[in-house]
Formats: C-alpha cells, structure tokens, sequence
C-alpha cells in the first residue's frame, strides 16, 4: 500500500494538510490542498469519482431546491452542468484505465482555491 498521499480524511497521511492565507488591502485568498500525492490507479478513480460524483448530488439538491421554490424554473443551466461533470468523470475513468494498463500510478495535485467574488 502506497503511503505517499494526503487527502482530507483520518487515513494513512504522510504529511500535514496545508491552509495557505493570503491577505492584502483589497482581496483575501485561501488555497485548501485537498489531494496531494500518488496513487494507485484504484486509489485515484476512487478519489476522483468520489470529488464529481459529490459534485453532481449538490447540483441535484440544487435543482431540486430551486424547483420547490418556482415549478417554473429553469432546470437546463444545472442539467447542462451535470452533464459536464458526468463527461469529465468518463475522461478520467479512461485515461486512469490507460494508466492502470500500463502499470502506472497518478500524481493529484488538488487545490481548492477561495477568494472573495466580486
């Protein structure tokens, strides 16, 4: 079992997590590293499909949410998203599967980068 990664749960990390802050007069910037290390093919399908497919529900809840708020809404903008992410996932699952073919692991280097919107 490989050991060289960092994800956000209480399993096998090597390293700490690291919140970097970033403040000046007019934005503030927060970089999460929410992934970072390599994987098993197995390992990294699972993370990531784990990430869209977590995605996917909140765009669900989303609509289903704005729908029980207006039975007139547009439902496209979140369904268009949705398939996005599902076509996103598909890509990953082959070119992890290419990987794995090879006998080769993955690097993920996943930040989440926050800053104030405009």
């Amino acid at each position: 079992m490989l050991k060289k990664y960092n994800i956000c749960s209480n399993y096998l990390i090597s390293k700490p997590m690291e919140t970097e802050s970033i403040i000046s007069k007019e934005t503030k910037v927060q970089n999460i590293q929410l992934v970072d290390g390599e994987f098993t093919p197995s390992q990294a399908s699972d993370i990531i499909s784990a990430l869209i497919n977590q995605k996917i529900n909140y765009h669900k809840i989303e609509g289903l949410q704005l729908w029980e708020r207006d039975h007139n809404n547009d439902p496209k903008p979140l369904s268009n998203r949705i398939d996005e992410l599902e076509k996103e996932k598909r890509h990953a699952e082959e070119f992890i599967a290419e990987l794995k073919a090879k006998g080769k692991n993955l690097k993920i280097n996943g930040i989440l980068n926050l800053s104030i919107a405009d």
